[in-house]
């Protein structure tokens, strides 16, 4: 049995997926000509730009507690 899913629940997906009009017109034409590849590819390309965000959070998260680590570290010498 196949499910195919519509092309307004593809669209939703995208749009959830923080995709831009322009990744979200490409990855339609290729949906109707039939190319999984490219649709991969764009995917693949979003996913990666994602994560990279997701790192340069956590590199950020880093630096908040290390700064952390260093006020609670001067208390402490000060409190002995």
């Amino acid at each position: 049995m196949s499910h195919k899913i519509t092309k307004e629940a593809i669209e939703q997906n995208l749009k959830d997926a923080g995709c831009d009009c322009d990744t979200i017109t490409c990855f339609m034409n290729c949906n109707e000509s039939g190319n999984k590849s490219d649709q991969k590819t764009l995917l693949s390309r979003h996913r990666k730009k994602l994560l990279d965000k997701v790192h340069e959070g956590q590199k950020c998260i880093d630096c908040l507690d290390y700064l952390v680590y260093q006020i609670e570290k001067e208390d402490e010498e000060k409190n002995k």
